[in-house]
């Protein structure tokens, strides 16, 4: 079958039996001669014609024998291979079937002139041929009187309907599981790391790949209104990437948001970094994401309790900072007023000396500032690059379990 073109091609054997009143004979005259064959175009044929035949070629019937009885019966075998018109309904290739119609009947004769009669019930299937796409699942004979507008004789016609049932596997493990296997890819792009600079390229490079597959089930369609099963999957898998690629571009600007950036809101805060980083097993930026927690305390019992102190010493707050800052002024202070006491008489170098350390207290005053603020904007960018290993992980989830189960609806149609 051409689904492309609608067109059945079919190798038939056509019987036709008729009586001709004039070709009778006594047999017991003829020594027991009860048949005999003779060329079919030595005897009157009917004009029985393929009503739905779409082929160019109009040449005669095959001049095979028939075999003529002595009560006048003629029985007329003939090869055929026929192409008849066949609408194809493709809403479930590659899980589809096909009936399609072979409808016989006089040219010129009307039916009260000759009549047809269907022989059985249906057509002989005995000696047919298996095919490789398609099984046949039976073929239903019908006798149709139909009276046309043009004339008030009836018309009959018989018409065989095949019915077919296509074979899937091979477009199951050529077109359908590619599609599927190349389709769980395109959540794990939400998985790679956004520094990696891969994840856009692999949403589009799945994306191509899905639009070959969706090219070489439109060469085999015909162009029709109905979409395919299969196309409807292809589209909606291409859809899901299209939406997949975009949200990737979103979560990278997130990520990369730095020091110039506003501030996580609040809600993003309790929502996001609370709750869904917990749900999804999101650890902090640069943090093991198996046990963040034991390998710190293990790094702990290695260095000892004096670095442990010193490692908090070092992540004090700015608040401690600034009480050192204070401390120190106090020290130098109480030093200066230690020293003019004790030796009044070097009182211009104890002021030289103080104006040296206050220097000095500016100098680590900026020092320490600059620091901060170049904690808090990291601190600052590292809070959106969590947010975005959040998303990341949430739309990952989210696109694997609607992958997961298009692709359970598309197998359930197979079933």
């Amino acid at each position: 079958q051409d689904e492309r073109n609608q067109i059945l091609s079919a190798y038939l054997w056509i019987r036709q039996s008729w009586y001709d009143a004039y070709l009778r004979w006594d047999k017991d005259k003829y020594d027991g001669l009860d048949s005999i064959r003779i060329p079919s175009n030595l005897v009157w044929r009917p004009d029985i014609v393929l009503y739905n035949k779409a082929d160019d070629d109009f040449s005669e019937p095959v001049n095979t024998n028939v075999v003529l009885r002595y009560d006048g019966k003629i029985t007329w075998d003939a090869p055929a291979i026929t192409k008849s018109s066949c609408v194809v309904d493709v809403s479930y290739f590659p899980f589809d079937s096909q009936q399609c119609n072979l409808t016989f009947g006089s040219w010129t004769y009307n039916g009260n002139q000759v009549d047809i009669i269907n022989s059985l019930d249906s057509g002989d299937l005995s000696d047919f041929i298996e095919d490789v796409e398609w099984e046949i699942h039976g073929m239903p004979a019908v006798k149709n009187v139909i009276t046309y507008g043009c004339c008030s004789e009836p018309y009959p016609d018989v018409t065989f309907t095949l019915i077919l049932k296509r074979k899937s596997s091979f477009y199951i493990f050529n077109l359908l599981l590619p599609c599927i296997l190349i389709s769980f890819l395109a959540p794990l792009g939400f998985y790679l790391p956004a520094d990696s600079g891969e994840k856009v390229s692999l949403g589009v490079t799945v994306l191509l790949a899905l639009t070959v597959f969706q090219l070489m089930v439109a060469e085999i369609m015909p162009p029709s209104e109905n979409v395919p099963l299969i196309g409807k999957y292809y589209i909606a898998t291409m859809t899901m990437i299209t939406a997949s690629t975009a949200l990737t571009i979103i979560i990278m600007n997130l990520h990369h948001c730095g020091s110039e950036a506003k501030p996580v809101p609040q809600w993003a805060k309790v929502v996001i970094l609370d709750y869904m980083s917990k749900i999804f097993f999101v650890y902090d930026v640069g943090e093991n994401c198996t046990s963040p927690k034991r390998e710190k305390e293990e790094e702990c019992r290695l260095e000892g309790d004096d670095g442990c102190q010193r490692r908090h010493k070092e992540v004090r707050s700015p608040l401690s900072s600034r009480n050192d800052d204070s401390n120190l002024k106090e020290k130098l202070n109480g030093n200066w007023n230690k020293s003019y006491g004790v030796h009044g008489e070097n009182v211009r170098e104890t002021v030289n000396c103080c104006s040296c350390y206050k220097m000095l207290i500016k100098n680590i005053e900026y020092i320490a500032n600059c620091v901060r603020d170049h904690k808090a904007n990291r601190a600052k960018g590292i809070e959106w690059k969590k947010v975005a290993k959040v998303m990341d992980r949430f739309f990952m989830w989210i696109f694997f379990i609607m992958v997961f189960f298009m692709s359970v609806l598309i197998i359930g149609k197979a079933a």
